[in-house]
């Protein structure tokens, strides 16, 4: 029986929308230069939830499903991300030490359902921790312990999130993730202003120059409309089994453009590491789909 495949512009699409993803943390990078990190996110969501919010329907899911995502994805992911990015983790490795959301979200998920852990996912979540095990003896000054805790609580404030769309039983991510903006940026603004500081936001927004709101656009106009919704589309035409695996490509641009752009070095032990996470990755997400097509 054949494998079905992905048609060329539809993989070119998918393509397009992981490459977006991963070389956003080089984008981040550079809204960081002139905006405080908190600031920074809560901008994100604010614009990615006006004005599409008043051109998409709600989803038709409880409130609170759409208060806890946009909680935990918003204050929770992206304000830690942030925060680590800014001093405490490279882009690169922050690209890759977040997909451990992976194996976080398969531990929630099974925590919930009272499932035990299978044989694969044990090597899987193996491989994962021998590779952030590599990052962590081998944080300098771009990459500190700190900053490696905060990325791995960003990845489970998104695996959360996941947890919470998936109980919501959405299909179309984009209109999902702008209404719950709404609930995203108050609490970033709030925390900005306590932690941060109002000399330190407004020091921050007089600096902004014209790529920095760019790298603050892109937030919206790349990651939320171009890339949720072209995802939608593929999702919503092809088995998730073709179409997810595409998201394992995420790291390897986030550490290429990193390197390409930004000049961060990609000495062995940050390969090593890479190594180790996506063989985790790919075991934990094609071994069960490899198996059952086989079957």
């Amino acid at each position: 029986m054949d494998t079905p495949l992905l048609p060329l512009r539809h993989f070119l699409l998918g393509l397009a929308v992981v490459a977006v993803w991963g070389t956003n943390f080089v984008v981040i990078h550079v809204g960081l230069q002139h905006l405080p990190p908190l600031l920074f996110a809560a901008l994100r969501f604010l614009f990615a939830a006006f004005p599409l919010v008043f051109f998409l329907p709600r989803p038709p899911v409880p409130w609170r499903h759409l208060a806890a995502y946009g909680v935990l994805i918003g204050a929770g992911q992206f304000g830690l991300l942030f925060v680590a990015m800014r001093s405490e983790i490279s882009p690169g490795l922050a690209s890759l030490v977040v997909q451990a959301q992976v194996f976080f979200t398969i531990g929630l998920a099974m925590r919930l359902s009272g499932e035990t852990v299978r044989p694969y996912q044990g090597v899987a979540l193996l491989l994962g921790i021998a590779g952030l095990g590599v990052i962590l003896t081998h944080t300098d000054g771009s990459t500190t312990p700190l900053g490696l805790v905060l990325v791995l609580l960003a990845a489970l404030s998104w695996s959360g999130g996941n947890i919470v769309a998936r109980a919501s039983g959405v299909t179309n991510m984009l209109p999902y993730v702008v209404w719950a903006s709404l609930f995203s940026a108050p609490p970033l603004f709030a925390l900005s202003f306590a932690l941060e500081g109002w000399p330190a936001m407004r020091q921050g927004l007089a600096a902004a120059d014209g790529v920095t709101w760019a790298a603050v656009l892109w937030q919206t106009i790349g990651n939320t409309m171009f890339g949720y919704a072209a995802w939608g589309w593929l999702l919503a035409r092809h088995p998730a089994a073709l179409v997810t695996p595409l998201a394992l490509l995420v790291p390897l641009f986030g550490m290429g453009a990193s390197a390409l752009w930004l000049g961060e070095s990609l000495p062995s032990w940050k390969i090593a590491a890479a190594l180790l996470v996506m063989s985790g990755l790919v075991i934990g997400l094609l071994y069960p789909r490899w198996k059952s097509a086989r079957a």
